[in-house]
């Protein structure tokens, strides 16, 4: 069955899901990210890989972190970038999504960034759109969210290299975090052999053991001896009904604090793909503390951003050429 994230040849057309991309791609995202790192410590922080093209931003959903970090990656790449809130313009007025791509095709866009409430809405547009158009999933629904997965495994690599060898917990509302979702596939893909998941049962999916994680639902067994703890954001626009008895509860049980991180390696690294609700998710002592490294993950994410959008626009030499683009 063909894969409608490559191409002909095997290579990288749409970015919809980390599922069912091979491991190869994986790693060339990763690798390509790694040579626009630097970019950003350059006086000029801008390489002409995407100089001519357009990049639309639709974002049907809001999300000012993810918004601007693809934003801030298409104009180091040199691209034309366009953003819209589509809630508050044509959505609003009555347009259908494929009327408003069609639209945007029609003005000679290159390549859409969607985010949507919906699930599978990347997937729709990417149907829909001319051979020569790309599309990135910026998130849908519960689904999937492939940037923020490849950001953190990114993230992850830079300070633990070894990922055959590594122990990772993933904490919290896994139930209707789309986040989770592709970092437990791209764990997986890429060789990690123990992943974890932490929750009480409320926001489990049900067999997501299917999925290759060991479940707890207690703290104190579940971080012992991992080298990599990734907490996730309460999802409380997308539950229905009281799932939890209280955030101070919740914090109690499922909160990470220095004393509950202490079960953990005594170089685990500490994520967070945000925005944190400190005192609910992650105390300010551990966000803030030496072995988080949640701003990192930030500053890492445009990198990979950017290596994405090179690769659907200029093929599989992109990383080679940020290199030599002084």
């Amino acid at each position: 069955m063909n894969n409608p994230q490559l191409d002909a040849d095997g290579r990288l057309r749409h970015l919809l899901s980390i599922e069912g991309l091979p491991k190869r791609i994986l790693n060339q995202i990763l690798d390509t990210a790694e040579s626009f790192v630097g970019v950003a410590e350059r006086e000029v922080k801008k390489v002409p890989l995407l100089r001519g093209k357009t990049v639309c931003n639709l974002f049907f959903e809001n999300s000012t972190r993810t918004r601007t970090t693809f934003e801030i990656a298409a104009k180091r790449l040199s691209a034309d970038v366009i953003s819209l809130n589509v809630n508050t313009s044509s959505q609003s007025k009555g347009e259908t999504i494929l009327d408003t791509v069609d639209n945007l095709i029609a003005m000679h866009a290159d390549m859409f960034v969607v985010r949507h409430s919906q699930s599978g809405a990347a997937h729709f547009i990417a149907k829909h759109v001319p051979d020569h158009i790309h599309v990135i999933n910026a998130g849908d629904g519960r689904h999937s969210h492939p940037t923020q997965g490849l950001l953190d495994m990114f993230t992850i690599r830079k300070y633990k290299p070894d990922l055959h060898n590594l122990r990772v917990a993933i904490v919290g509302d896994v139930l209707h975090s789309r986040v989770a979702r592709s970092e437990i596939h791209a764990l997986t893909t890429l060789g990690v052999p123990e992943v974890r998941v932490i929750a009480p049962k409320t926001l489990l999916p049900t067999q997501v053991e299917k999925l290759g994680v060991h479940v707890f639902h207690d703290m104190k067994t579940g971080l012992k001896d991992v080298d990599v703890v990734m907490m996730l954001r309460l999802q409380n626009e997308r539950m229905n009904g009281a799932m939890l008895p209280s955030a101070q509860e919740y914090f109690k049980t499922y909160g990470l604090t220095q004393d509950k991180l202490n079960l953990a390696k005594p170089d685990a690294i500490v994520l967070h793909p945000g925005p944190m609700n400190r005192g609910v998710e992650i105390d300010s002592s551990v966000a803030d503390g030496s072995q988080s490294v949640i701003l990192p993950q930030v500053t890492y994410g445009i990198a990979v951003r950017m290596a994405v959008m090179a690769m659907l626009a200029g093929g599989q030499n992109s990383g080679s050429q940020a290199g030599s683009q002084a």
